[in-house]
């Protein structure tokens, strides 16, 4: 007796089919479901270039349709974890990383993630004290500050951020805790961009840790209107940074007021994070519209102008590992592909 095999199946047949050998066709139209942040968000801008170079590999008829539903980067693997909520998100290396290992935000681990390409961005771990703090202490390093167990006020984004995150994680490379802080005397406050700049204006804090990108209009004004100092990470503690799910990143002389020296530095960038789920085919063609239309997505976005495609599917960039149809292309091309 014949078996009737609907539709549906005989078209993800065909797909599963041509994804044996990426650079075939696939079969027919494509929908999919893209999670970004709010209108006017970076996350949202990304998106909107992303999903326009995407639908120029995809057959005829697909649609890519953009959703804000997105928590952001660090909980956006959570969401397109077994493609539950979403087919594609944006998400950081790091979190990434975390939340592949050990779970994120108090959420189980996200076993079913993969990555299509990293390194979309520039943007990096900034430390920065006031002047006032650093005439009136003599202290210039995280490091020092850390030995000596100084009762510093700082100030950083609220928790499940990024920024948060980094700099949790800028006290563990130093074998400390956030918490110990306060044990030392000093304070911890996490508040949002507005108010971390205002405080920092007032003296109300000596010191603040974020992860951002040069421009970042809090930071650019902070500097316009008060005396910091930025704070150059010892080599260690950069490496240690690294090995947890951090690159390296050089912070250009001039990108603060004041700063007139380069800042080496390491930073969690930009990747584009799809469900283990999705068709080998479908991340083929994906991906192949992100390198082969990489310089278009730098004319429409500017931070994407330090988007690799040889680079692109390293593990230091992507913070997990690549999805077979991705890491197909790479190969094709010969690139990396880890």
């Amino acid at each position: 007796m014949r078996k009737f095999i609907p539709a549906v199946a005989v078209s993800a047949m065909l797909a599963v089919s041509a994804s044996a050998f990426g650079a075939e066709e696939l079969k027919g139209p494509v929908n999919l479901t893209f999670a970004a942040q709010e209108v006017g968000t970076a996350a949202y801008t990304y998106a909107t270039a992303l999903q326009t170079v995407m639908l120029k590999e995809l057959p005829s008829g697909s649609k890519i349709a953009i959703t804000t539903t997105s928590p952001g980067g660090v909980g956006a693997p959570i969401i397109v974890n077994n493609a539950v909520k979403t087919d594609i998100v944006m998400s950081n290396s790091a979190p990434a990383k975390w939340s592949m290992e050990d779970g994120i935000l108090g959420k189980p681990k996200t076993e079913n993630i993969a990555a299509l390409a990293g390194g979309l961005g520039h943007d990096f771990i900034n430390v920065m004290f006031t002047k006032k703090f650093v005439d009136k202490t003599g202290i210039k390093t995280v490091e020092e500050l850390v030995a000596k167990k100084y009762p510093v006020k700082i100030v950083i984004k609220k928790n499940g951020t990024l920024g948060e995150l980094s700099a949790e994680k800028v006290f563990e490379a130093l074998g400390a805790k956030l918490e110990d802080v306060k044990a030392w005397g000093g304070t911890v406050e996490k508040t949002g961009g507005d108010a971390i700049k205002s405080g920092l204006q007032d003296d109300l804090y000596d010191m603040t840790v974020d992860h951002i990108g040069a421009g970042q209009s809090n930071t650019t004004e902070l500097c316009l209107t008060h005396d910091m100092y930025d704070v150059q990470l010892g080599d260690e503690t950069l490496k240690k940074l690294v090995d947890m799910g951090y690159d390296y990143v050089t912070v250009e002389p001039n990108t603060w007021k004041g700063q007139t020296e380069a800042i080496k530095t390491v930073g969690s960038q930009q990747l584009v994070l799809v469900s283990t789920t999705m068709d080998n085919a479908v991340a083929y063609n994906l991906t192949k519209a992100l390198c082969e239309h990489a310089a278009e997505l730098g004319d429409q976005v500017a931070a994407l102008k330090f988007f690799d495609p040889k680079k692109a599917g390293s593990k230091q960039l992507t913070g997990v590992p690549l999805h077979p149809g991705a890491a197909e292309y790479y190969k094709e091309k010969g690139y990396a592909a880890e």
